[in-house]
This record gives structure tokens, C-alpha cells and sequence, in this order.
């Protein structure tokens, strides 16, 4: 959207950008007509041009004095130098110093877009100016949307700022904002200053408008204040520290808001009202030594409200845990050997106020891993994953688990084929502390079993090992083809993968980190539909999927489309729990979900994916979902998608959702923006936006409308939503744009740039 701004109309980019060699460089002067009469001043007449390195005067008449390089320029002046040019009535001045006085000026900045004119103007070196009861703009020349009327306005180009006296503001002509002094920068480098600020109002908080603050504290740190207030909630300030050290670089933010007067949510129990409310983020990396580094994410709140009433957006609002961590990493190579470790703990805090405490992930307290890869030779490897963790959560059951994974592994292949055999044992091993035989694996907020109920734990010691098997194979063949009128590459890809677990009895482990895995195409080949090591499934499997795709002569993939399943020889024995201290009866299907993934991109602008899983066990969809983009011109697009999917599982549907998302360019300037979210299940609309952006290179303007479910409850059918608007306008040229919407749109609008 940003095109070149145009410039004063003698610019000669050719010129010399090298203002270092002014000193020793000659001095060429070219006109009509010359009296030489006094023997050291020069009187030039028409078209007088006089150059020195990035230097050049253009008049129509001019006195040049070649002892002391002082001139004096009438009539059609134009300057021109490596930073700027200025063209005048009047210019007198001395090149050697670069000092000059011009009277009724047209200025241009060359090392940014900023512009404007002046009563007079100064050049007090080769790098410091100053202009008289001026204006300044970054717009087009002729054309300021927006425009600095000043009494004076000093430019330095060795610290990238500029200074505007007794300025006051325009927009389209209007006055609306007056500073007694301020600055702003004429490069790209840092400076302290105001950013731009955003107003907006949402139905959680009230009205919100911010200011914020950049500090360039130093060349490696810097700081951002950012006061805010909102008219529900009161007044807020956050911030944000930024380093970069020699072996470290972080970043900390905060946000504070002192005594709370907006009222309790009406769907929460939390009371918030009077209280101080915080966020805090914080993110390190360190080098320690060699191969090893520290590694920190810490994301603290003050409530389980705070992201539902001070978020702006339906991602941060449907955030429902917080996770924090802290772990020392390292990897290298030991000869032949590839390694890497961790130790460290995360921290997970519960910020949805619907769901229980319970359903928080257990806290790692610690965690720590080592895997290992050796490469016999170019075919052979062996290598081992293991883990070392203790869970803790209050009134659960809590443990130590050790994991052990070692494996040897083949990859023999060919130009058109490969096999990928793979043995592997799996041994992990528990410490159950406490009164881990009065839980149960689910059982209301506490999980205590009532009285009389036998727990499923038996053993505070329970083991599990078994051998894992699989063989990878596949081929490759491909042959030239057209469509259309169009050359492709077609290639037939089969790949067949045999899995064999033998069946283990688990059901006397928690399951401290592990869930049933959403099936896809990916689980075809995968050893566990189980997250974590609390369960391995037994498995006597082999899974076939057939993958085509068409290449054009550029190797781009226009089109792609799998198909396979998974044929069981075995009952499926390794299910979760269905109730305390009961687990769901083995399953003895024939074969998993049929899945059919679809891609095609037949031109630039044209994307259609597509995918569909049908259980013939149940005869029923698992999972469909189809998605369209196009794109609109260079910088538009439209997205249509419906997605539904069951839970793993179960015949109960999990979600069934349309989606459609806009970006269309109105012109090269103004473009329209929407997005909307409707979820069938719930009758109702999850998530709508809309707005429009104007973006030049001087200003941009983004007015953006939103409405988003804030909360859910399945089990009453009840939640609360949001509604926000939010204006961010920013004049280019005048400071950093802090832009709070463009997550947002990100989020909500694929391809959104």
C-alpha cells in the first residue's frame, strides 16, 4: 500500500551519497554567464549549477566566493545534499562550514518521508537544521492528510529527532491537538516518545484509552509505560521491559490496576470488586555454558477473570489455563552421538472461572528428560527417550513417574522405495505417595472416593513394560500428465505400516498427563493414540494410506489427496476410565476410521482442503471439515470453512462450527474486514468482527466492532459474551505504532496481512 514518496522535482538521484568527502573534493560550477572581474568572487548567471560531492546549488543567479566557498543564490534556488533537499526565493550561505539562511523554503527529507515549508530556513552544520514558523508532514508533497504547523522545528540527523516548538496539529486542515514542545523522529533508528495511542470500549470494562510510552533507555534494553483507563474499571498502568545481553535476551510485562471498581462478573463466583487486579509475563533465555542454556516463561494473573475482563479478543478469553516454566536445556553430539536433556518444573494456574480447579494439568515438580540418538551407520541407529517427573496437584492423587524408551531402528531406501523396521521397549515405572488409595480417577471436585468404594490403585509401585515392533514401508512412483491444458508430475505413493504392542493391564496407573489423541492421518503411523506414558495401547495393527499428488514444472504441490485406514487383528483392549474405579469394556473393531485428506491449489488464488474420517464402526462422521481461501487482488482474501468433529471415542459430537472470514480492498488505500463464528451445537454466534482499514504511508486507521462469547457452560447451556470497538490511528512518521488489533485479525482471519 506504501508507494514511494514523490519527490521535489530537481532531485537527482544519481548525486553522490558520501558527505565524508566534501573536504577534499573539488568544487564544479557550470552557468550561462560569468563576470570574473574581481578575482576571487565569482557573479554566475543562468542556470547555475555548483557541485561538491553530495552537494548542489541550482539558481538562476548566484555569487560564489572562492576563497572562503561562501555564496549567495537568488532566484529558483534548489539544494540538494545526501539528507535533504530545500529549494527557496533566497539561499546564502558557506559550503565549507555547510552552514546556510533561505528564505520562503520547500523542504524534504531524504532519509525518511518527512516534509513541508517555511518562512525561512537554517542549516547550522551538516547535520543540524532548523526552520521558521514551518510546517512538517510525512504525507505526499502537496497532499498532507495531516500536517505540524510550528513556530520551530530543529532537525538533527546524528540523533534520527526532530523538535517542534509551539506546534499544534493538523488533520485535513482542522486544528485539533497543540504541544508547547515535542519531538519525533526523521529516521528509522529508536528514540524515546509517545507511541500512538488506541481508544476503544467493550462491554466487560467501559471506554479504554491508552498513551503509551517508549523508553530507548540504551542500544540492548529499552521499556514501554503504557497508562490506560477504563471508565468501568478505573486507571491501569502496564509495561513492558525488553534486554539483550551478551549470552542472555528477555522480555518482562506487566499490568497493574489498582482497586477495582467494576462489578463482579455476574456469571463467576470470584469477587473481584476492590481488589487489585495484575498480570505478569515474563520470558528469558540465557546461555549458561557450552551446549547448556536457561530457559524461563513465567505467566502469572491476579484472578481467573482478569483475560475474560481486560482481554480484547476471543483467543485470550478462551485461554483457560496458564502455563509457566522454568528448565535448563542443553544439546550436543558425543562422537557420533545426538543428545539433548532438560531439568526444570511448569506450573499451570487455572484462569476460567466455569471449570473446576480439578481440571488443571498437575504441575510438574520436577520434569526431567534425556534422549539419545547413535547412529551405527548410515542405515542403523539406536538411541533411547527417557523421562523423569513428579505430579503434584492438590487432593489428587500425586506421584513420580520414570520413563524409559530405548529402540533400535533400520532406514533402508531406495530412489522409489523405502523400509523402516523398529524395535523399541518401553519400561516406566511409579512412586504413588500419600493416600492414593482413598482416589478414584474422577470423582467430583476433590476425586475422593466415597466410603466403602474400592480405588483402582492397588499399588503404590505399579510398573509397566512391554516390547513395541513396527515396520514403515513404502513406494514411490511418479509419471508426467496434464490437466487443463496444463503440464504436471503425478506420483502414486502406498505406504503400509505394521504396528505389534502386546496388551499390558494399566488400569491400576493414573493418568497424570495423558488423553485419548483426536484421530487424523497422522495416527496412522503413530505407535500410541495415547498423550503421555500413563498409557500404552496394545496394538496387533496395519495401517495402508495411497497418496497422490500433482506437481507443476515449478515443483510446486497443486494438488494432494490421502486415503487409508488402519485394519485391527486384535481387540483394543487399553481404554479410559468411565467412571471411579471402572474402565470403558475393550472394543473389538475390525478397523478404524476411513480418512480422506484433499488439497488442491490449482492456481495462485484458488485453495480448497478438505478432510473427512467416517467410523464404520458406528456409521457415522468422525470428523468433516472442508476450508476455502481465495485470494482478492494482491492484498485481499476470503475464507469459508465448516468444521465438525465428535469426541474421540464417542458418538457424542464435540463441535460443528462455520466460519467465514473477509479482507477486500475497496481501493489500493480503504479495505472492509470481517470475520464471524457460528456454532451449530450452541445455536448461536461465537465470535463476530468487523471493520475497516485505511492505510497510506502517512496514516492508517484500523475501526474494528467485535462480539465474542466471553464463557460456556455445556451442562446449563448458559455463558456470557462480549462487546468491543476499538480505534487505533496512527501518523506515520511521528512514532512507533503499538497496534492492540492486529493479534486479533491474525487470529480471526487466515492469510490476514
Amino acid at each position: 500500500m506504501c508507494r514511494p514518496n514523490a519527490m521535489l522535482s530537481f532531485y537527482d538521484p544519481t548525486m553522490s551519497k558520501d558527505s565524508s568527502v566534501r573536504d577534499t573534493s573539488n568544487t564544479y560550477v557550470v552557468s550561462e554567464r560569468v563576470d570574473s572581474s574581481n578575482q576571487s568572487i565569482y557573479h554566475l548567471e543562468g542556470n547555475v549549477k555548483v557541485d561538491r560531492a553530495d552537494q548542489r546549488i541550482q539558481s538562476d543567479v548566484a555569487d560564489y566566493n572562492d576563497d572562503t566557498t561562501d555564496f549567495d543564490a537568488r532566484g529558483n534556488v534548489r539544494y540538494q545534499e545526501v539528507g535533504q533537499l530545500v529549494s527557496s526565493d533566497h539561499m546564502r550561505g558557506n559550503q565549507n562550514a555547510s552552514t546556510a539562511i533561505a528564505d520562503n523554503v520547500a523542504y524534504q527529507m531524504l532519509t525518511n518521508r518527512g516534509n513541508g515549508v517555511a518562512t525561512q530556513g537554517q542549516m547550522l552544520d551538516d547535520q543540524r537544521s532548523r526552520y521558521l514558523n514551518a510546517t512538517y508532514s510525512t504525507c505526499d508533497v502537496g497532499n498532507h492528510v495531516w500536517e505540524i504547523h510550528a513556530k520551530d522545528i530543529r532537525m538533527d540527523k546524528e540523533t534520527g529527532e526532530g523538535v517542534a516548538h509551539d506546534a499544534t496539529m493538523y488533520l485535513y486542515n482542522v486544528p485539533f491537538f497543540w504541544l508547547p514542545t515535542f519531538t519525533f523522529p526523521i529516521n528509522d533508528d529508536r528514540k524515546s516518545g509517545f507511541l500512538t495511542p488506541t481508544i476503544g470500549n467493550s462491554s466487560r470494562s467501559g471506554f479504554m484509552v491508552n498513551a503509551p510510552y517508549y523508553l530507548n533507555l540504551a542500544p540492548n534494553y529499552d521499556a514501554t509505560l503504557d497508562p490506560r483507563i477504563y471508565t468501568d474499571r478505573g486507571v491501569m498502568l502496564a509495561g513492558e521491559f525488553r534486554y539483550l545481553e551478551p549470552g542472555s535476551l528477555g522480555q518482562f510485562n506487566f499490568e497493574y490496576l489498582p482497586n477495582d471498581q467494576g462489578e463482579n462478573d455476574p456469571d463467576s463466583t470470584a469477587n473481584t470488586e476492590g481488589k487489585d487486579r495484575w498480570l505478569l509475563k515474563y520470558n528469558d533465555h540465557t546461555q549458561i555454558y557450552g551446549p547448556w542454556s536457561f530457559n524461563t516463561s513465567i505467566n502469572l494473573t491476579s484472578d481467573q477473570n482478569y483475560l475474560r475482563d481486560f482481554g480484547n479478543d476471543l483467543y485470550t478469553s478462551s485461554i483457560s489455563q496458564l502455563v509457566s516454566s522454568a528448565y535448563i536445556n542443553g544439546a550436543g553430539r558425543w562422537d557420533k552421538a545426538y543428545w539433548n536433556a532438560s531439568f526444570g518444573a511448569d506450573y499451570y494456574q487455572n484462569v476460567d472461572y466455569s471449570l473446576p480447579d480439578f481440571t488443571v494439568q498437575y504441575k510438574r515438580w520436577p520434569r526431567a528428560t534425556f534422549n539419545i540418538d547413535y547412529p551405527i551407520n548410515n542405515w542403523l541407529d539406536v538411541g533411547a527417550n527417557t523421562e523423569a517427573v513428579a505430579f503434584r496437584k492438590e487432593d489428587s492423587v500425586e506421584g513420580n513417574r520414570l520413563d524409559l524408551y530405548p529402540y533400535i531402528q533400520g532406514d533402508f531406501r531406495g530412489s522409489y522405495w523405502f523400509v523402516k523396521p523398529r524395535v523399541a521397549y518401553r519400561y516406566t515405572a511409579y512412586d504413588l505417595i500419600g493416600n492414593y488409595q482413598q482416589y478414584g480417577y474422577s470423582n467430583g471436585l476433590t476425586e475422593l472416593l466415597p466410603a466403602g468404594t474400592p480405588s483402582p490403585y492397588t499399588s503404590g509401585s505399579p510398573t509397566r513394560s512391554l516390547p513395541i515392533t513396527s515396520i514403515d514401508s513404502g513406494l514411490i512412483f511418479d509419471r508426467s500428465t496434464s490437466l487443463f491444458g496444463t503440464n504436471y508430475t503425478q506420483t502414486l505413493e502406498p505406504r503400509l505400516y505394521y504396528l505389534y504392542v502386546p496388551y499390558r493391564n494399566q488400569n491400576n496407573i493414573p493418568l497424570f498427563d495423558t488423553t485419548l489423541m483426536s484421530f487424523d492421518t497422522w495416527e496412522l503411523f503413530t505407535p500410541n493414540t495415547y498423550s503421555g506414558a500413563d498409557r500404552q495401547m496394545n496394538a496387533n495393527n496395519l495401517s495402508a494410506l495411497l497418496t497422490t499428488r500433482l506437481l507443476d514444472d515449478n515443483g510446486v504441490e497443486r494438488l494432494s489427496a490421502d486415503f487409508g485406514q488402519i485394519r485391527y487383528f486384535s481387540q483394543q483392549r487399553v481404554q479410559q476410565p468411565n467412571g471411579v474405579n471402572t474402565v470403558t469394556p475393550p472394543t473389538n473393531w475390525s478397523g478404524s476410521d476411513y480418512v480422506l485428506d484433499l488439497t488442491t491449489q490449482l492456481n495462485d488464488d484458488w485453495k480448497v482442503m478438505t478432510q473427512y474420517q467416517w467410523n464404520p464402526n458406528t456409521r457415522l462422521t468422525d470428523l468433516g471439515a472442508v476450508s476455502l481461501q481465495m485470494r482478492i487482488k494482491t492484498d485481499g482474501i476470503l475464507n469459508f470453512s465448516y468444521r465438525y468433529r465428535r469426541y474421540p471415542g464417542s458418538t457424542t459430537p464435540m463441535l460443528e462450527q462455520y466460519d467465514a472470514s473477509m479482507v477486500y480492498p475497496v481501493s489500493d488505500r480503504w479495505r472492509l474486514i470481517g470475520h464471524w463464528t457460528y456454532s451449530v451445537l450452541d445455536k448461536k454466534t461465537v465470535e463476530a468482527d468487523a471493520g475497516v482499514e485505511y492505510d497510506s504511508c502517512c496514516v492508517a486507521l484500523k475501526l474494528i466492532g467485535r462480539h465474542y462469547v466471553n464463557t460456556y457452560d455445556f451442562t446449563t447451556q448458559l455463558g456470557s459474551a462480549n462487546t468491543a470497538i476499538m480505534l487505533e490511528v496512527e501518523f506515520k512518521g511521528m512514532g512507533g505504532f503499538t497496534g492492540q488489533s492486529e493479534n486479533t485479525l491474525r487470529n480471526g482471519i487466515l492469510g490476514y496481512q
